[in-house]
């Protein structure tokens, strides 16, 4: 099974390789979410819409947590990869899947525990309640099978490996699509049958990876692989908590605008979820480069090569800098048409959403630059392994956001809230770049002493 060495080569071409089957998967998986959001715009209703945008946040705050804890793992993952030292890094994805496993416990029981009073905090139209609780119900008791490939999809990404999650990614949204069609048209399940084609499709993508994982040669596990040794796992927590609370942190931000999107009414809830299903396609390249620049960076600091890093920042700014602007023109160019594709605009409702949702997503299309910054810059900081400063950084996201949430509507109305989002990029954007320079000169220092006490012992 193919790994992939990022301490070697040009940094451009190497980010770029590593980058498109991570893209491409991405955008599968996006594929899959957008079909489920057009088939219940679609075929259910507005209401059914708008009760999926009303959870939104609550879905993806466990996403995030999954995400911030399996990325923080893959870490000292890549650190361990690129230093060569093969038997430490099969430690440390064994105690990985200990740490992973009872984090999905507590995390599917707080879910499920607290749901109900979830719906009931993001104000949540009474109308559409009931179809909030069918849907998230499934999708939180889901949250094992999306740990489990989020985690083998990290161990694949730490070794250079992006494309058996590409597969797994296309597998998925094929069997998702498919079971979409079946269960919400065929069946007539509703939301319950979008969200259970959504873990199924998971499974199947999870059991691809875990099968690939198993094929690589040096990471064939013998007994003494499996003790779970408490200093690594503090380690490991140390990695993963801080991104994991730096998500929390910018789902409440996002709970909070849900909460006054909701008191906008039901239609202007279906438009700000039309735009904000779309929100996963025009960071899907961001996303990429950013797995890309975690793995390069923990790569190249654990083979010492810490001018090579920079370097890297810079080909990855380039890189984000002209996919952004790319993407910005495509979606003020045709982002109503597609936006058409999840709301019906014949009738009143329909076409005041669509009107909304255009809105939003010219908003966003245009300040996108400052999203891809973002990912990039925070990506690379958490690769070096400082996962506290991009922690900081999502606190900073959630005061612009919450704060742009309150104040701008009663500055400009309804309007006021499709800013929240931008000036939360910008936010973190503020603490991110100051930190990537404070961070690589302690890099850089280390690295320096680390030579001279060498060159003392010889």
């Amino acid at each position: 099974m193919k790994t992939n060495n990022l301490t070697e080569g040009r940094p451009l071409r190497l980010l770029l390789l590593f980058s498109l089957p991570l893209m491409a998967g991405n955008i599968f998986q996006q594929m899959y979410t957008i079909v489920d959001t057009a088939v219940v715009g679609k075929v259910l209703g507005v209401e059914a819409l708008a009760a999926l945008g009303a959870v939104d946040w609550l879905s993806w705050m466990t996403l995030g947590i999954i995400q911030g804890f399996t990325q923080g793992f893959a870490i000292l993952m890549a650190q361990k990869f690129g230093a060569g030292e093969y038997k430490k890094l099969r430690q440390v994805i064994t105690n990985s899947l200990l740490l992973a496993v009872i984090c999905a416990a507590v995390l599917t029981a707080a879910s499920e525990g607290l749901a109900a009073a979830a719906v009931s905090f993001l104000k949540t139209p009474v109308e559409i309640r009931p179809i909030c609780m069918a849907y998230i119900r499934i999708i939180f008791g889901g949250i094992p099978v999306v740990m489990a490939y989020n985690l083998a999809a990290s161990v694949l990404r730490a070794l250079g490996n992006g494309r058996t999650p590409l597969v797994a990614m296309v597998l998925a949204s094929l069997t998702n699509i498919c079971l979409d069609f079946l269960f919400v048209l065929g069946f007539g399940w509703g939301v319950q049958g979008a969200a259970a084609a959504t873990i199924l499709a998971q499974v199947l993508s999870a059991l691809y990876c875990i099968r690939h994982i198993g094929k690589i040669e040096i990471l064939r596990m013998s007994r003494e692989d499996w003790k779970m040794e408490s200093g690594l796992c503090t380690r490991l927590m140390t990695l993963g908590a801080p991104m994991a609370f730096q998500n929390t942190v910018i789902s409440v931000g996002g709970m909070i605008v849900q909460t006054v999107v909701n008191g906008f009414g039901v239609i202007f809830i279906a438009g700000f979820t039309a735009t904000n299903k779309l929100y996963g396609l025009l960071e899907t390249a961001a996303t990429s480069y950013g797995y890309a620049m975690v793995t390069y960076a923990g790569q190249n600091l654990g083979a010492g090569k810490t001018k090579r890093i920079s370097s890297g920042l810079r080909a990855g700014i380039l890189i984000s800098m002209v996919t952004s602007v790319l993407i910005t023109v495509m979606m003020i160019l045709f982002g109503r048409l597609i936006l058409g594709c999840f709301i019906s605009s014949e009738g009143g409702s329909g076409a005041q959403a669509l009107d909304i949702a255009y809105r939003y997503l010219f908003i966003m299309a245009v300040f996108l630059p400052v999203l891809y910054v973002l990912h990039v810059t925070r990506s690379c900081i958490q690769g070096l392994g400082n996962t506290v400063l991009p922690m900081v950084s999502g606190i900073a996201e959630f005061v612009m956001r919450t704060g742009a949430a309150f104040v701008l509507p009663m500055l400009f109305g309804e309007n006021g809230i499709l800013f929240a989002e931008v000036l939360a990029w910008a936010g973190a954007d503020m603490i991110l770049i100051p930190s990537y320079f404070y961070v690589m000169g302690k890099v850089r220092r280390r690295c320096q002493e680390a030579c001279l006490v060498k060159a003392g012992e010889l």
